[in-house]
């Protein structure tokens, strides 16, 4: 339905019947940029922080009322419709740009300050990923099931070491990153730049 009709914004309730809202958002998120706002009865914090680290824009808990609704939906289309490609974020792009990282998909290169950082294919697989939704925070699971194309299990330590290279050949400091940022307990992000 999303490829047949042109979709400004999404509201998605968590509890569905077949498909999990929570699973249903990450699904449109690997081919859409489009924003999603979670209705859920599921009220607490860790709900909402789950929900918008699967790459949710926003999150409201219900009961809620028609205005706040409303006042929200506004605010995500302004800024989608204003800053939604700014940052080349639609699959598809040949070259993606944060600050001074430049990503060429059709060369498969990665440019720091103008300057071809070698990359091997899985880092290449995990800065393409991180910079095609700069901002939004993947999990360590989500990484390596789309990057590796597989189910994923206890595999923190492998991501974070693919992470920590991925650093040291970007980052100017990698201790204090400016790009490459972890969300503690729940995973990492590109920064908007």
């Amino acid at each position: 339905m999303l490829m047949d009709h042109t979709v400004h914004l999404i509201l998605m309730d968590v509890m569905m019947p077949r498909l999990n809202g929570l699973s249903a958002v990450m699904k449109i998120r690997e081919t859409k940029n489009i924003p999603i706002i979670i209705l859920s009865a599921k009220t607490e914090e860790s709900d909402k922080i789950i929900g918008l680290s699967m790459g949710a824009d926003d999150y409201v808990s219900k009961p809620f009322s028609t205005e706040e609704l409303v006042a929200r939906v506004r605010a995500q289309l302004r800024r989608y419709m204003t800053l939604g490609s700014v940052y080349n974020t639609e699959p598809g792009s040949e070259e993606i740009q944060l600050g001074d990282l430049v990503l060429n998909k059709d060369q498969k290169q990665m440019y720091v300050n103008g300057e071809e950082v070698r990359l091997t294919a899985t880092e290449y697989k995990i800065v393409e990923l991180l910079m095609s939704y700069p901002g939004r925070v993947f999990s360590s699971e989500e990484i390596y099931s789309r990057v590796w194309n597989e189910d994923a299990y206890a595999v923190e330590n492998t991501v974070m070491v693919h992470i920590r290279r991925i650093r040291e050949k970007i980052e100017i400091d990698p201790k204090n990153p400016k790009y490459l940022k972890v969300v503690w307990g729940i995973g990492y992000k590109m920064e908007k730049i």
